[in-house]
């Protein structure tokens, strides 16, 4: 690996085995970090293409769905034991789950706010933890930590069939704020993607569908699917000392859907 601009950063991706996380972990990985996956599935395809790039690699396995506050601290303090310390976390994992809003089952609600909600603020409770008792005072006077979470366009829509999905990704966007407002001071940043229709599993069902991925496409100014990577050049970027005064926002990443 040639250095670029994370050489030698210990950057956690969740959910990095396949998707979004997939190549945003890859792109920190082309960068010279040392990538951190944290993922619920195995980990053998995501391990095989770091090591055919000569990167510095970690993988995790757990299961956040039943990730705990408790729990988080511990992944934490293992990844900073085994890797030395956190200089970005990418919260990524999420899952969909679609019924009508009135037949929506209690089971799906529950694990979808689990997964995209709850323990995306488990892990940045505890790594700010961590940077706040230890990890600042170790850093360069200048060096900030960078928290970067995947929101979504329904961070700011209504959606369809996907209730807890956008009440998880609307509550994504709230927390964003809500660290930065307490913790920019503490040199840390705190920023969030809203991706558009990119072209992953959660969106399979979508473009099988001819009827619906015509009326997507024929509403984005780009007319085409977002791909992983337009989402990885913007988690890039925030993570960067490029982005040292942004805090708090919601960055729109859709070929121009909201925009339309």
């Amino acid at each position: 690996m040639s250095a670029g601009r994370f050489q030698d950063k210990v950057v956690i991706v969740t959910g990095a085995c396949r998707g979004i996380g997939h190549a945003i972990a890859l792109a920190f990985a082309r960068e010279g970090a040392h990538a951190v996956s944290i993922c619920a599935r195995d980990p053998s395809d995501i391990t095989a293409k770091m090591e055919s790039i000569g990167a510095k690699f970690s993988a995790y396995t757990e299961d956040f769905a039943r990730l705990t506050q408790k729990r988080a601290s511990e992944v934490i303090a293992q990844v900073v034991k085994d890797c030395g310390r956190v200089d970005v976390l990418v919260n990524n994992a999420g899952i969909i789950k679609r019924a009508p809003i009135v037949d929506h089952p209690e089971a799906d609600w529950n694990a979808v706010l689990q997964i995209n909600l709850s323990a995306p603020f488990y892990l940045t409770q505890a790594v700010c933890k961590w940077w706040l008792a230890t990890g600042r005072d170790q850093a360069s006077t200048d060096a900030r930590f960078k928290v970067v979470n995947i929101a979504s366009m329904l961070s700011f829509q209504g959606g369809i069939l996907v209730p807890g999905y956008t009440a998880s990704k609307s509550g994504l966007a709230g927390i964003t704020k809500a660290f930065a407002n307490e913790l920019a001071k503490e040199r840390m940043n705190f920023n969030a993607i809203a991706p558009g229709y990119i072209a992953t599993d959660n969106t399979k069902t979508l473009r099988e569908d001819p009827l619906r991925s015509k009326a997507i496409l024929d509403r984005i100014p780009e007319s085409r699917w977002g791909a992983p990577e337009d989402i990885a050049g913007a988690a890039l970027f925030l993570a960067s000392r490029d982005a040292d005064y942004l805090n708090g926002t919601v960055m729109n990443v859709d070929g121009g859907w909201l925009a339309r």
